[in-house]
């Protein structure tokens, strides 16, 4: 069975964007439809230098991120999608100088929002460190250029 285009594109979708290689995402692989990325603990990536643990503003970067990737497993191709909504569930403070990974699986597609649920962990996703619930927007476009959703102008006298 031969990959489809976009899976050698992922490693470059998790970590190619200018916060995504700032932070240190790194791609981890695929698996049936769940796709995993790691962030590499830091201590510039630190919430609580008290502690050591990681920032949660990265954690819920980490799910949002993955979230995208998983879309894009779902729809096989690459194409702009948006944040609609994210929620997360934070489960406990990650372990200091541990690493982060996260996986997600988009689990309904729909014509214009895809649906994704998501976990940050160490070892295992039964015992995350946040969990997260997402809608992304698609490109509903179907290809028709800007402005095609808008009525031709009427003429004068009409």
């Amino acid at each position: 069975m031969t990959a489809s285009p976009l899976q050698s594109l992922l490693p470059q979708l998790a970590s190619g964007a200018a916060h995504t290689h700032a932070l240190g995402f790194a791609y981890e692989g695929l698996e049936g439809d769940r796709v995993r990325i790691r962030v590499p603990w830091r201590e510039d990536l630190v919430g609580d230098p008290d502690t050591g643990v990681l920032s949660g503003g990265l954690v819920t970067t980490l799910l949002d991120h993955v979230g995208g990737l998983a879309v894009w497993v779902a729809l096989d191709r690459f194409e702009s999608i948006a944040t609609l909504d994210l929620r997360v569930d934070y489960m406990r403070a990650a372990e200091p100088g541990r690493d982060l990974i996260a996986e997600a699986r988009c689990y309904h597609l729909g014509h214009s929002v895809a649906f994704v649920r998501a976990w940050a962990f160490e070892d295992s996703p039964e015992n995350p460190v946040a969990a997260a619930q997402s809608a992304y927007m698609l490109n509903s476009s179907g290809g028709r250029g800007l402005g095609a959703n808008l009525k031709a102008p009427r003429e004068a006298g009409q």
